[in-house]
């Protein structure tokens, strides 16, 4: 009996859609690069319900024609390329005719199109990969192109989508490659009858304020300089941000001949390009375009289109390193030299004042090797050996660290002395030597603990503000907002919405009364963005944690012996307290050999 058989297109269609249609933002690419390669010049995206519901694209590109509305569904159906050979010269955003084949076999889509020189266009509807009509209609010139129910035939793929909120920050994000590389080409976002992003025609440096920064202030590329190089091999452009500007929340985006990619290893160049210049925890953003032939990269090597290969990568990464060296050092580090200004010396030197040669004497007889009392004596010194005594395998032992081998416990803090060293450290004698409990860790751990307990039961304390202040965001920030407000709410934020890309702070946690709550926030969202949870148990482990760190008592400070008692009290009793949430050592042993040896 045969076993192998063809399987039906609809079946096959929806294997070959889970490649390309893996979400809604997945499905807004696509549509969105077919009208700027249809020349559209105005591109209008609507969005209900994330995607999950409606997904809308209009465009005023050339249009097609009755028969090219209808194969335009049809799997490998393409304008773009005609021979296998096409596709090492692209310079269309898509070309292997497979996106609006699988976006039909999984959702219910609607399209409606009309090219400049015909009366009437054509409406297409087809759910399923089933055309259910085709007809003329009046439209205007475009295409217009509705994707409804997504994945409503593919119960699984629907159920394993995220909440909401995750989706929308999804989709943004994919729209933020688009329009970041399109300036010329005016775009709108519309979620749920709300307006997030209106961009007009302008220059790239204009879009990127527009989507990140204020566009009537031009605050965020003000801290970014120009990189430009052109080579043989390679055009490069954009923006690097100065290294005082640079924060942990870094916008990074590479861009090849208009289409944005990932490449970790030209992030690299520009990683190398800042050393020396940035702290381990603070990342550079930039907006960097490569114009290069498209003979010389190969973007046919992943469906998503992201993954890009170069022919000769090391050699750009070194342009791309150089290049950005040289803005950096042009615009922000070398301080200028001028050789006109007059000197600070205020010495008056006559016109006519001889130039004397300086002397030097020299004394050929000296050696430093056999000379008394050099660096380098005539003989090794008696009882060299014990020098080395002590350093017997200390390479591997931590310096101040417990020991691996048992717990150190804290003593009990109410018949023990206790000592505060350099405004960092409590110190507390115990039986094994000397602890040492880093006190700012010690704070964060304990109200960690707090901020945990009070987001499970949604009763934070609140401090209302005199004088509230203004949280502005870009509109990825806003949709993440919105998902945490609920338990930003509980821990004790009091936040309404002034505009679609800002807040009020009306109220903060009492623990934070003290501080500006703005930069506060702004932390807790990079962190949150930065590590991407999806789930509420880890952003709200991300919001404790930002807040205790902000919120706990700063280096530096002096505390009396009842404030470090009841400190230690407080970190004794969390069922975890030698490290903070995020792994950090709190509490360190000097143990009495290792005192003893310094003696």
């Amino acid at each position: 009996m045969d076993i192998i058989h063809l399987l039906p297109d609809s079946v096959a269609n929806q294997i070959a859609a889970g490649e390309v249609i893996q979400r809604p933002a997945s499905c807004l690419k696509e549509l969105v690069e077919n009208s700027l390669d249809a020349g559209a010049t105005r591109v209008q995206v609507i969005v209900r319900d994330a995607g999950r519901t409606l997904l809308q694209v209009i465009d005023d590109g050339v249009g097609m024609s009755e028969m090219d509305a209808r194969l335009a569904f049809e799997r490998h159906a393409t304008s773009k390329i005609r021979e296998a050979q096409d596709l090492y010269s692209l310079r269309t955003m898509g070309f292997r005719g497979e996106a609006l084949a699988s976006i039909c076999a999984v959702a219910q889509v609607e399209m409606t199109t009309r090219r400049k020189e015909d009366e009437t266009g054509t409406l297409v509807e087809i759910h399923g990969s089933d055309v259910v009509r085709q007809e003329p209609c009046a439209c205007p010139v475009g295409t217009n192109i509705k994707v409804s129910n997504l994945f409503f035939n593919v119960p699984v793929r629907r159920k394993f989508l995220k909440t909401d909120q995750t989706e929308l920050r999804n989709l943004l994000n994919e729209f933020y490659h688009i329009v970041l590389v399109y300036p010329k080409v005016s775009f709108t976002f519309v979620h749920n009858d709300e307006i997030l992003l209106e961009l007009p025609v302008g220059t790239e440096k204009q879009r990127i304020e527009a989507v990140f920064g204020n566009p009537k202030k031009n605050v965020y590329t003000s801290a970014f300089v120009e990189v430009k190089t052109e080579t043989e091999m390679v055009g490069i452009r954009g923006f690097v941000i100065k290294p005082e500007n640079a924060t942990r929340k870094a916008e990074q985006y590479f861009f090849v001949n208009g289409r944005y990619m990932r490449h970790p290893y030209f992030q690299k160049a520009v990683q190398t390009a800042y050393s020396g210049m940035l702290t381990a925890d603070y990342q550079p953003s930039y907006f960097i375009y490569f114009d290069i032939d498209p003979q010389a990269i190969d973007v046919n090597i992943h469906p998503t289109k992201t993954e890009i290969k170069f022919a000769d990568e090391q050699t750009i990464f070194q342009i791309l390193m150089a290049s950005v060296r040289e803005a950096l050092g042009k615009f922000t580090l070398a301080p200028t030299i001028d050789f006109d200004a007059p000197n600070n010396l205020d010495i008056p030197l006559p016109a006519d004042a001889p130039v004397s040669r300086p002397q030097v004497t020299v004394d050929p007889g000296y050696n430093p090797f056999h000379t008394r009392g050099a660096i380098y004596p005539e003989r090794p010194p008696k009882n060299w050996e014990s020098l080395y005594d002590g350093l017997q395998n200390t390479s591997n032992r931590p310096q101040t660290d417990i020991p691996e081998s048992r717990e150190v416990e804290v003593p009990d803090v109410e018949h023990v002395p206790v000592w505060q060293y350099g405004g960092k450290y409590i110190l507390v004698a115990s039986e094994d030597g000397l602890l040492m409990i880093n006190q700012h860790r010690a704070h964060v751990a304990v109200l960690y603990a707090q901020f945990m307990e009070q987001l499970g039961i949604s009763q934070g304390a609140m401090q209302q503000l005199l004088f509230p202040e203004v949280l502005a965001l870009a509109q990825d920030e806003m949709v993440l907002v919105g998902q945490l407000l609920p338990d930003l709410k509980a821990i004790g934020f009091d936040l309404e919405q002034l505009s679609p890309d800002s807040y009020s702070i009306q109220g903060v946690p009492a623990q934070l009364a003290q501080q500006s709550p703005v930069p506060v926030l702004q932390h807790i969202l990079a962190q949150v963005r930065e590590r991407g949870p999806d789930t509420q148990r880890e952003w709200r482990e991300q919001i404790a944690l930002t807040l205790a760190q902000n919120a706990a008592i700063p280096y530096g400070k002096n505390l009396s012996e009842v404030e470090m008692r009841d400190l230690l009290a407080r970190l004794v009793a969390l069922p975890q307290y030698r490290r903070t949430a995020d792994g950090k050592i709190i509490v360190s042993l000097l143990t009495d050999e290792e005192i003893n040896k310094r003696f």
